[in-house]
């Protein structure tokens, strides 16, 4: 039998990813910061890129030098107008956005007056074992176990565990260890929260006291402030039991803790929101910091062909990183650009927020601004990823301003955040003698015209961190 083929053709449409729009897409959510260095690390390996130091429009400088180049296509079609480029970016080249001046460079002050060093918690612990214990072993497995002590000062690993790291002694390692539960600070080293609670008491004089009871056998109900419970179960009037539940409040559940503060990330705006002389509102780009890169002449002599010491292999080696260096000088000014209008969306969107503060804020989602302003979704999302915008109302990160809705009774949509604010300040006026439940609170919002299902209340409190009704009752 014959088996024959068939040769068919099919006519098909795909996206590809130039190099030039990879490039504008993997900039897009650098934060500024970011973005400079990356130019620095550019100029340092492409010897055609140097930064402007006059006041000239880098990017149209580099344009005509672009189109001036006498280079002819090669034989893959390699063009310098960059089309595919301005295919896709070529509805956004307008005149929306203009390049910072040159600035007066400050003069900073040295490295070495910002340079600190600050002491762990595990450095504290050692130097006061190495100042309180001559015994070689103690010692040894004082530093095993604060080693396994976390920063709040808790520890993580068992007696046996430690023990098996020696191995030592059982007996020897509780030794160490109640040693170690004997430094400041009062409560570190302990294996749970009750433990940790009844080293601060007895350090503090109060072992076999009712307070001391009250940890050890009714923990449950004193986290939940079960007044009336405690005084049943230790046969106390609620008044002395509201007295020991202040003293227990009184105690550090973490001891670590201050030895480990949170490191301070500092936020610098992208963007800046400037009120303009007739009420309206105007973005501004953050480029301090940023070079303006340009294209160097010098190099660029090297594509003349008419040179006599210009061999092909420097030709070819210069217009390599010429097309790189324009590529990036073109993404970044689009970069550039494409922020500027995302964040002047913004502006007309949430222009009751900006005038009279959280309580205005709309609910917007990413497909608004991308109608807004003619894009994609995705190219919004990456811009507003890792940006901050600073507002006559605080500095935001460019995210907060999306968010979803609720329909009021009024026919208006009303924004979560808006909700959580409400939320808030409901329960931070309410009798603390009689919280108000989240039933309670839904009841409220309804008088509003707010209607929202209790779990969405719920929901909301645990996002702000709110305790319950139950958790925040005060009773006298």
């Amino acid at each position: 039998m014959a088996l024959s083929q068939k040769l068919s053709a099919r006519l098909s449409q795909k996206l590809i990813l130039t190099p030039s729009l990879q490039q504008a897409i993997k900039l897009l959510p650098m934060t500024t910061i970011e973005l400079a260095d990356l130019l620095n690390q550019e100029m340092v390996e492409n010897p055609l890129l140097e930064e402007s130091v006059d006041e000239e429009a880098p990017t149209a400088e580099v344009v005509a030098e672009a189109e001036a180049v006498p280079e002819k296509p090669d034989e893959k079609g390699d063009v310098w107008d960059d089309a595919d480029y301005e295919y896709f970016f070529g509805d956004y080249l307008d005149d929306g956005y203009r390049p910072k001046q040159a600035q007066e460079v400050r003069e900073l002050p040295p490295i070495e007056n910002t340079l600190t060093s600050k002491g762990s918690l595990a450095d504290h612990l050692e130097w006061q074992l190495s100042l309180q214990t001559t015994d070689p072993l103690i010692r040894q497995i004082g530093e095993a176990i604060i080693g396994n002590i976390d920063d709040d000062g808790m520890l993580v690993a068992s007696i046996s565990e430690i023990a098996a790291l020696g191995p030592w002694p059982v007996a020897s390692v509780e030794q160490a260890l109640e040693h170690v539960q004997s430094f400041d600070p009062i409560g570190v080293g302990a294996r749970d929260l009750q433990e940790c609670l009844l080293l601060q008491l007895r350090a503090h004089g109060l072992g076999g006291t009712p307070v001391e009871t009250l940890v050890t056998e009714h923990l449950p109900l004193l986290q939940n402030h079960r007044v009336p419970e405690l005084a049943k179960a230790l046969g106390l009037p609620p008044e002395e039991i509201k007295a020991y539940l202040e003293v227990v409040r009184h105690l550090d559940p973490k001891p670590g803790a201050r030895y480990t503060p949170a490191d301070s990330h500092y936020v610098i705006p992208d963007v800046y929101i400037i009120k303009t002389e007739d009420g309206g509102y105007r973005a501004v780009l953050n480029e301090e910091g940023l070079p303006q890169l340009r294209i160097s002449p010098v190099y660029r002599r090297l594509l003349d062909k008419s040179a006599a010491d210009n061999t092909d292999e420097t030709r070819a080696y210069v217009k390599d990183k010429f097309r790189s260096a324009l590529w990036l000088i073109k993404s970044v000014e689009q970069r550039q650009k494409t922020i500027h209008k995302v964040a002047n969306s913004i502006i007309n969107f949430q222009r009751d927020f900006l005038d009279h503060g959280i309580e205005h804020l709309r609910p917007l989602v990413l497909r608004d601004v991308a109608n807004d302003i003619g894009m994609h979704e995705s190219t919004v999302s990456r811009v507003v990823t890792n940006k901050y915008m600073h507002t006559p109302q605080g500095v935001f990160e460019m995210k907060y301003f999306f968010h979803s809705g609720i329909s009021s009774s009024y026919g208006e949509n009303v924004s979560s955040v808006t909700i959580k604010q409400r939320i808030r300040k409901i329960i931070e006026n309410e009798d603390p003698r009689k919280p108000l439940s989240d039933s309670k609170i839904v009841s409220i919002l309804q008088r509003e015209g707010l209607v929202l299902a209790r779990r969405t209340i719920a929901k909301y409190r645990e996002e702000l961190k709110i305790s319950t009704s139950n958790q925040r009752k005060v009773l006298y």
